[in-house]
């Protein structure tokens, strides 16, 4: 009788606190959001499952203790991934593979080797506007840090203006990965919303006969020229800022040898299996830090409303700058194509061309937005290697 009562005393169901069963409630939603309505779904699901396991009482997937005591230079497990190894679960071991950079890293290599920069190349001004879009990250980072938020916590929340995932992650790893959780679902979620988010803030900014600009064919652009370029915007980048060093490296490596021809096995490794591989464990381990006492917090609120903010104002900033260009400039530029800088490729770049074609059925911007959506890419690892240094 009493092997009997111990068994059901460890019975989840006789553990399960209101807050984990809230978390569970949430996860499930998450995985219906990610299933039914596809938003982001290759790193939404495992995010969402991720959530679901480590709220799962006594399962011990994931032990928040322990990355506490690991983060505290007062504890004695302080720099230890031993103690990891040896007293956490599943997802504590995978989790190693976020808090030292490895996995944004690794998923930089495969956007890389999917990425053309042909369009970025052909029109350099591109380059002016994803760095413009990146104006939502410092503007949210000053906010956040008037609002409560620490000088680090603040950039992790800013970095979700550059709609980038993995650079996010990346950065709240290093400087607030008490923040990870709600600060990747924030980041996701809202690439999946670019769609509805931007829209409104683009007519709302640019007139009929701006968003009606046609603009002319790009140039072609050779193949030594897109050998180049991944070379030297690595080894430019990398003297100038060295702390994004890794998520620029792995970006332009996967680039290189996209465009150089003579390695397609590794390419199609980078895109296909690794990328696959990746996103698997980077998802599952992000949302296993999603835990109740964490993510259950009035913080978490201002983080996504925060990252709205991000993201509109990264949005508006592109926008601004392609007007601001356009008095100086005899061949015009649509505006739409800067809202484009926010980096979701190419869900970003496919608004501009579908707002402009309402304006203008004949107008095709979706090469013209290519470049700032690129650009973006880039724009958004270097605001993580600025903050990151400056916070770091």
């Amino acid at each position: 009788m009493g092997d009997i009562l111990e068994f059901f005393e460890q019975m989840g169901f006789m553990n399960m606190t209101i807050q984990q069963g809230i978390m569970l409630l949430l996860s499930f939603f998450l995985l219906f959001l990610a299933i039914k309505k596809q938003y982001e779904p290759l790193l939404l699901l495992p995010i969402a499952f991720g959530m679901l396991l480590t709220n799962l009482p006594g399962a011990g997937m994931y032990h928040s203790e322990l990355w506490t005591a690991f983060l505290d230079a007062n504890s004695p497990a302080y720099h230890s991934y031993g103690t990891i190894m040896r007293e956490g679960g599943l997802l504590d071991i995978l989790y190693i593979g976020v808090k030292a950079g490895v996995y944004p890293c690794l998923i930089f290599m495969g956007v890389g080797a999917m990425t053309d920069f042909g369009p970025l190349i052909a029109n350099p001004k591109s380059l002016l506007l994803g760095a413009a879009a990146q104006l939502g990250i410092f503007l949210t980072f000053l906010a956040a840090n008037s609002m409560g938020f620490t000088e680090a916590q603040a950039g992790s929340i800013g970095i979700i203006g550059g709609a980038d995932g993995p650079t996010s992650i990346f950065l709240t790893s290093k400087l607030a990965p008490e923040l990870l959780g709600p600060i990747a679902i924030a980041a996701y979620s809202y690439m999946a919303l670019v769609p509805v988010i931007q829209p409104p803030i683009m007519r709302a900014l640019t007139t009929k006969k701006e968003r009606a600009i046609k603009m002319s064919q790009l140039r072609p652009v050779s193949k030594t020229e897109k050998i180049i370029f991944p070379i030297a915007i690595t080894t430019i980048v990398a003297l100038i800022l060295p702390d994004a060093a890794p998520l620029i490296g792995c970006l332009m490596l996967g680039n290189l040898a996209k465009e150089c021809g003579v390695v397609d096995r590794l390419s199609k490794t980078m895109q296909n299996e690794l990328m696959n591989i990746v996103v698997i464990f980077l998802g599952l381990t992000v949302g296993a830090t999603a835990t109740a006492s964490s993510f259950l917090d009035w913080s978490t609120i201002k983080i996504m409303v925060m990252g709205v903010v991000a993201f509109g104002c990264g949005t508006a900033g592109g926008i601004l700058l392609a007007k601001l260009m356009n008095l100086f400039s005899k061949e015009k530029i649509n505006p739409l194509i800067g809202s484009a800088g926010v980096s979701a490729v190419p869900m970003a770049a496919r608004v501009s061309q579908q707002v402009g074609q309402e304006e203008n059925p004949s107008n095709f911007l979706l090469m013209h937005a290519m470049g700032p959506n690129v650009a973006g890419v880039i724009g958004s690892a270097v605001a993580a290697g600025i903050l990151l240094t400056m916070l770091g």
